[in-house]
């Protein structure tokens, strides 16, 4: 079952780059999802102010146990257990994406408003898959924290923790992305193993997404326009710097498009891979 860890004090916040900080450091996975629903979006954002580092970042839970992903095994999708780890594993890939949504909003300054009422947005969205996911596995008999996990998504975080560019380019374009591609596929093996409710919830997953990786790319060009840089070139750049994850076929190519990719990428991508 999810542990019953307390998210620290967090002073009354004052705006909403300080307020992100609790569901950020909360401990217990369902309390982080529930804090970033109850973001209030009447704060002041404050752009400009430097927000303190307050250490322990990001919260949580004592399980699951965390491992190289070279370490998790699959089990047959016929059987409970076996859909189980897999709809636990796409549960502890929302948990930390609504980390790294939140993070964005902290850490990064001098952004404009509707960025970070953007990045807001988007861990909400996370939250709710989160939970969909963790409800189900209840249901199922099972919870999150009952298998082991992977870390793979936060290492790319601490890597990027000093360059808002990479980060939106290597985190949103790249891993996530990598979702898109991933979907289709998975949705369709839990439906055909007889979990329809699954399914629906990666069709609410899928739609979100693309929607998230969608701003990734707009913010992405953005600080590529302000810093006087190709977009493209940069990103190939970004991607041997720092040695981020090389994507493996088949792409979803129509989610790549409806997320705001660029034709001349996808075609590399497909010629090429990253």
């Amino acid at each position: 079952m999810a542990t019953a860890e307390l998210a620290p004090h967090i002073p009354h916040p004052a705006h909403l780059r300080q307020a992100v900080l609790a569901p950020l450091l909360a401990q217990n996975a369902v309390q982080k999802a529930e804090l970033t629903l109850s973001l209030s979006e009447d704060l002041a954002i404050f752009a400009n102010v430097v927000v303190q580092d307050p250490g322990g970042i990001p919260g949580r839970p004592a399980k699951p146990e965390l491992v190289s992903h070279t370490a998790l095994k699959s089990k047959p999708l016929t059987t409970p257990e076996g859909r189980a780890v897999l709809l636990h594993a796409i549960a502890h890939i929302e948990l930390n994406a609504i980390d790294l949504a939140l993070d964005v909003v902290w850490r990064f300054q001098d952004m404009p408003e509707d960025f970070y009422k953007d990045w807001v947005q988007i861990a909400k969205e996370e939250a709710k898959h989160f939970l969909l996911l963790q409800k189900h596995l209840v249901s199922m008999g099972f919870d999150y924290g009952d298998f082991p996990a992977h870390h793979s998504l936060w290492e790319m975080a601490e890597r990027t923790r000093g360059d808002i560019l990479a980060r939106i380019g290597l985190v949103p374009r790249t891993m996530e992305a990598r979702g898109l591609d991933a979907s289709p596929g998975v949705r369709n093996k839990l439906i055909s193993a007889g979990d329809l409710a699954a399914g629906r919830i990666l069709d609410i997953i899928l739609k979100d997404e693309i929607g998230h990786v969608a701003a990734g790319n707009r913010w992405y060009r953005h600080v590529c326009q302000e810093r006087g840089l190709d977009p493209i070139g940069t990103y190939r750049d970004l991607i041997q710097q720092y040695d981020a994850p090389k994507l493996k076929s088949p792409y979803n190519l129509e989610a790549r498009r409806l997320a705001g990719f660029e034709e001349e990428e996808l075609i590399y991508l497909a010629a090429n891979g990253l």
